[in-house]
């Protein structure tokens, strides 16, 4: 009998942890809900024009409203400042959060970015909408996206895209500039987000 009930520990141990390492999942959208893309210039579309910004491209590829929220210049705290405007107008079921690439070019501290993501996290649950967190590379030869964003990511189980705009902004052939994407190079974040969320099940 002991060595049955050590055996029923072992696996439920086994199917919580197996659990945890479980990728964060979105519920499935309908077709009417509404998609808000939050950032900052590379949300807005910079170095392309408003139909080829990644927004419009993803709505095309799943067929869902995206909003397109993306002031450039925004940092994490003017975001902060206008988040909770953008959730009442728009009523989102699912929010895309790119901030932070103006944190780093302004050199504010990583720490104060990092708690502003979670704050900015927290305030879009809080209105019932989902997160996906997508992270930026830092300016500078070879940066990928500061680990802030794997840690807001892991500690509140948000699906998390870290590589795309890391991909585009490394080759010259899908950047407008040093900092911002073409055309091409938005085609190719929305298509990895398209992805992400596929995988996630929310389409």
């Amino acid at each position: 009998m002991q060595r049955a009930s050590r055996l029923f520990f072992a696996v439920c141990l086994a199917v919580l942890l197996a659990a945890c390492d479980r990728a964060p999942t979105l519920p499935k959208l309908s077709p009417h809900d509404v998609i808000v893309a939050f950032g900052d210039s590379l949300t807005h579309g910079t170095g392309a024009s408003s139909d080829t910004a990644y927004p419009a491209v993803l709505a095309a590829l799943t067929g869902r409203t995206v909003i397109n929220a993306g002031v450039p210049g925004d940092t994490t705290g003017t975001g902060l400042q206008r988040l909770p405007s953008v959730l009442d107008e728009y009523k989102p079921r699912l929010v895309l959060l790119c901030l932070g690439g103006n944190d780093m070019l302004r050199k504010q501290p990583e720490a104060a970015t990092e708690n502003n993501l979670r704050l900015l996290a927290k305030t879009i649950r809080s209105s019932g909408a989902e997160v996906v967190l997508i992270g930026v590379p830092e300016p500078k030869l070879f940066g990928g996206a500061p680990d802030f964003y794997a840690r807001v990511a892991e500690e509140m189980r948000l699906p998390l895209e870290d590589e795309a705009f890391n991909e585009v902004l490394k080759d010259n052939r899908l950047k407008s500039d040093p900092i911002h994407a073409n055309a091409a190079g938005y085609r190719v974040v929305a298509e990895r987000l398209n992805a992400l969320l596929r995988e996630a099940g929310a389409l």
